[in-house]
């Protein structure tokens, strides 16, 4: 019933957009000059929602239509490295918000000194893993370091995973044997507790090791809802994962292991420049990406998948 709501919202949403273009052809066939700034302003609004519905036919994948599950974790460089783990943290949530989807932050461990070591949000919206999986990756930051007294340039690395969030559409057995439940209490940065009860649920999957966390909720209920939620997701990607191999290997290619594969820099000094290196689209507005407008580099990414095997090509 999701997916038969989600097809009917996005066929009216072709109707709509055909009955406008009609209506502002019969309008332009009136030859009225004092409708001339309407026009414009319509057509200028008609060509952008065009090319919004053109670019959404390249998230074909069997799961880009679904919610995203976005998990950031600092990786080398100490401090900035969980300095930029929080930057980029706000990067989505600002993408997250100028597309006007619902972003959730359910798992946060911050730094001793600044940032975050990891951190975890949901997405909701349409197209939200369709979008984000363009982001999963390594991201590397050069800067002038706020943290070293000497004020030298630091390079950080940060690691970007992306899972979709397919709620109930796809069936995995999770063994309740096979899992291990911890419980303790929610804290801040600091390590002060924000309550005295055990709220945050800490879940490891012992078969494959992961371990999934969440504290943002205010109940031991909810937050166990939620961590289980993410390792249904977590599991699904892992088989899909394993099944990209299998079929990579049989084709006789190379699988790069995703820690080692940096997918994009961004550069603060001594230029300004973030470069996506699977692309080469880069830009030296970095400020304007570091506030999420995010979706010049995403549709480069997406658009360079096209016909060459990768989940989520056009047709």
């Amino acid at each position: 019933m999701r997916r038969l709501s989600s097809l009917r919202e996005e066929v009216e949403r072709w109707n709509t957009l055909a009955q406008r273009v009609q209506d502002t052809l019969e309008l332009s066939e009136l030859g009225d000059e004092s409708l001339e700034a309407e026009l414009t302003t319509e057509t200028a609004a008609l060509e952008r929602e065009i090319g919004q519905l053109e670019f959404r036919l390249l998230l074909s994948g069997p799961h880009d239509r679904s919610d995203a599950i976005l998990a950031i974790h600092a990786g080398a460089g100490g401090t900035d490295a969980q300095d930029w783990a929080e930057m980029l943290l706000r990067m989505y949530l600002r993408w997250a918000e100028a597309g006007g989807y619902e972003a959730d932050v359910v798992d946060r461990l911050h730094g001793e000194e600044a940032g975050v070591k990891r951190v975890m949000i949901t997405v909701s919206g349409p197209y939200a893993y369709g979008y984000l999986r363009a982001e999963r990756g390594v991201h590397r930051l050069v800067r002038l370091s706020p943290f070293d007294a000497a004020h030298r340039r630091h390079t950080s690395f940060t690691l970007v995973e992306v899972w979709p969030d397919l709620g109930d559409e796809i069936s995995v057995t999770i063994d309740p044997h096979d899992l291990q439940i911890d419980t303790f209490r929610a804290s801040s940065a600091g390590g002060q507790h924000m309550q005295k009860n055990e709220t945050a649920v800490r879940i490891t999957h012992v078969p494959t090791g992961i371990v999934v966390s969440c504290q943002n909720e205010r109940s031991q209920t909810q937050n166990r809802e939620t961590a289980m939620r993410v390792l249904r997701a977590r599991l699904i990607e892992l088989e899909e994962e394993k099944r990209r191999v299998e079929i990579a290997e049989l084709k006789g290619e190379h699988v790069d292991a995703r820690w080692s594969n940096q997918i994009r820099s961004y550069v603060l000094h001594p230029y300004q420049m973030v470069k996506d290196h699977r692309t080469d689209y880069e830009t030296g507005n970095v400020q304007a990406v570091l506030d999420g407008r995010l979706d010049n580099l995403m549709e480069a990414y997406l658009r360079s998948t096209m016909g060459n095997g990768e989940p989520g090509n056009g047709r």
